[in-house]
């Protein structure tokens, strides 16, 4: 591009126009990487990956797959002379092997309703695990259906009884694959023990427990078939390695019995029994956390990656609005060191005897590849898919925040600044999720796109964000509303004392917890001109009984059931004061969300419409919870829209065209 042109705003049309690394291994030898890269057609409007070898000598790069289909979850062979992946190549996801000097794709599975996670190869390379539906037909849907399960139906994954896999082996050359599971539990992410004969992996959807999603460690001997469980009620785990000796393992989990947001920590256990030992009790923010982004989602691991002699576990660590990466000694004194740090999010891969893989991204940038030594030295960056694009493009200034909450607490935000207009700027107040999840130096594309329409966008950490320690994660259980809303009203004081944001121009939105704080809000100040709540909560006594996750997570929020404490779920839900909300508000909701169901907009809905308030909502067909961020291209397209015709509507005074 010539270097006199001039630079561009950011349009809603770029989400489209960007490229995103998902994920991203590193060959047996260490000296190859395969990696996943997401990419619209823009000709059939249709997302799909492709997988590319890249040789860290070199930097040489080579597309192994297509492109047309979503080929992903790239495994190395032990030999490092072949891939085995997933691709929708026919529809249904299927596994797939594939030279990697070059050649025609091997189709190895033919399962009528597709394979689930990667493909993983054996010790000796002559067998590769799986996990898949059992169920070969698909129930028919028009027909009567009975359920006994305590969560029978989940966010992204519908009704349980048609979903849930169990984990297969199938021989590398081809031949029929065998089931090894057979229990009716989400059965996922199998590893080989080092002499091959048994395989680790997580069990979740526990079909008589209402914390089903909550992850257990067992052991399924290749033998006999018979199932060890690692972990049972110890508590949550979320990764898990096998250590080299084959005797321990390596997990990143919470014990029960701790506040919801409290940190998790990493820990070693011998499969033969005892209890877990943690080896970063000293750290003050939990191991294994992230931020919340706004792009296709990348690979965060379930796995541990280590060092080869077995002495040195890597993980990701949140701190404040950074993912860093740390070493964790796993023998002797607890010893736990930063190794790639900075105003960015590192997302750890993958790591060999000499290298860390990890995906990298900023509040300007989205996923490229990098690789490092293991002390965290010589950093290289190994990919630049967007570089071109960004060249184009007319990016925010960004304003650090630090302020005092209502208790004096410290709080951390950042606000966007377009790069035209005058101060104050009209201002977007961009909630997160979770709530118990945070904001910071990791792409996020609706700040992009709102700084190019002439928003400032103002990000809070408010209370119960991770990163600042469980004292900050966990201050508002049973108390939603209260620190997280003051927090936020403080930031948008700060930020209009600045004299950067414009006090008569004010919008609000967020997704998830992001949408129960902005229904929140509308009802308690009328400061804000326009506000689009996102999939929220607005109602926890129905939430308790409707989302997929309700009784647990609801019981841990607000300390007790409805019927034991029916004061806190009313005080603490958006519905209670629905009825005062005067400001102009378009509620967000996916039709097939589980998380926070249909059911929680419609009531606010229905009241704002009584009280006659100025409310529309705007319905995502046969979508997921975060479908504005990782659903069909149609649905990210209509909520771009409509957040910047809204917010142009109420806040500017524009009128569409």
């Amino acid at each position: 591009m010539n270097s006199a042109t001039p630079l561009r705003p950011v349009e809603p049309a770029d989400l489209f126009r960007f490229q995103f690394v998902t994920s991203g291994v590193l060959s047996p030898d260490g000296t190859h990487v395969a990696y996943t890269v997401s990419h619209v057609n823009a000709e059939e409007d249709k997302e799909y990956s492709a997988i590319w070898l890249l040789a860290l000598a070199a930097g040489d790069t080579r597309q192994l797959t297509s492109g047309t289909a979503v080929d992903a979850g790239p495994c190395w062979s032990p030999d490092g002379r072949q891939i085995a992946f997933m691709s929708t190549r026919q529809e249904k996801a299927q596994l797939y092997v594939i030279p990697v000097d070059g050649g025609e794709a091997r189709q190895l599975t033919h399962f009528k309703q597709g394979v689930g996670g990667k493909p993983v190869w054996s010790p000796d390379g002559k067998h590769i695990a799986f996990t898949a539906v059992p169920v070969e037909e698909p129930r028919p849907a028009d027909k009567p259906y009975r359920v006994s399960r305590h969560v029978y139906r989940f966010n992204e994954m519908e009704y349980l009884d048609d979903v849930v896999q169990d984990i297969y082996v199938i021989p590398a050359a081809g031949g029929e694959p065998r089931r090894v599971t057979h229990d009716g539990w989400m059965n996922a992410n199998p590893q080989w023990s080092p002499d091959g004969k048994s395989l680790l992996y997580l069990a979740s959807m526990n079909p008589d427990s209402l914390k089903a999603f909550h992850p257990h460690v067992r052991l399924v001997n290749l033998l006999d078939n018979s199932v060890r469980d690692l972990t049972g009620s110890w508590g949550d785990v979320y990764a898990v390695s096998w250590l080299p000796d084959g005797e321990r393992i390596v997990f990143i989990g919470q014990p029960n019995g701790l506040p919801i947001g409290s940190k998790s920590d990493l820990w070693v256990l011998s499969v033969s029994g005892g209890q877990p030992e943690c080896r970063t009790a000293g750290l003050k923010v939990g191991v294994g956390g992230g931020m919340e982004p706004d792009m296709p989602v990348f690979s965060y691991l379930t796995t541990v990656p280590l060092a080869k002699d077995g002495q040195t576990a890597y993980a990701g660590v949140q701190i404040g609005g950074t993912e860093q990466v740390y070493a964790v000694a796993l023998t002797g004194a607890e010893q736990v060191t930063p190794l790639l740090t900075g105003d960015r999010a590192c997302m750890l891969q993958d790591a060999s005897a000499h290298h860390l893989l990890y995906i990298a991204s900023t509040m300007h940038t989205p996923t490229d590849l990098y690789v490092a030594d293991l002390d965290g030295s010589n950093e290289r960056r190994l990919t630049a898919l967007n570089d071109d694009l960004l060249a184009q493009l007319e990016l925010p200034d960004v304003e650090h925040l630090l302020f005092p909450g209502v208790d004096g607490v410290e709080v951390e935000g950042w606000l966007m600044l377009p790069r035209r207009g005058d101060r104050p700027h009209p201002t977007i107040l961009l909630i997160h999720g979770g709530p118990h999840s945070a904001f910071g130096h990791i792409f996020h594309f609706d700040c992009l796109m709102l700084c190019g329409a002439g928003y400032a966008v103002l990000r809070v950490n408010h209370r119960a964000s991770t990163g600042y320690g469980d004292e900050f994660s966990t201050a508002i259980k049973a108390d939603w509303g209260n620190l997280d809303y003051q927090d936020l009203m403080a930031g948008v004081d700060y930020a209009v004392a600045r004299g950067l944001a414009d006090p008569d121009r004010l919008g609000v939105t967020g997704l998830s917890g992001g949408g129960n704080l902005s229904c929140w809000i509308v009802g308690q100040t009328d400061r804000f001109k326009a506000a689009i709540p996102q999939n929220p909560v607005t109602n926890w006594v129905s939430f308790y009984g409707v989302s997929d996750i309700g009784v647990w997570f609801a019981v841990e929020q607000m300390g007790g059931h409805p019927h034991e404490i029916p004061e806190i779920y009313a005080k603490c839900s958006p519905i209670t004061y629905a009825h005062r909300c005067k400001t102009p508000t378009l509620l967000i909701q996916s039709e097939h969300d589980w998380r926070c169901p249909p059911e929680q907009s419609e009531q606010f809905y229905t009241v704002l419409k009584a009280n006659g308030c100025t409310v529309e909502m705007l319905r995502l067909p046969n979508a997921a919870h975060a479908a504005s961020i990782t659903g069909a291209l149609a649905n990210r397209r209509a909520h771009n829209d409509v957040l910047l015709e809204w917010m142009n509507r109420y806040v500017l005074g524009k009128t569409a065209k």
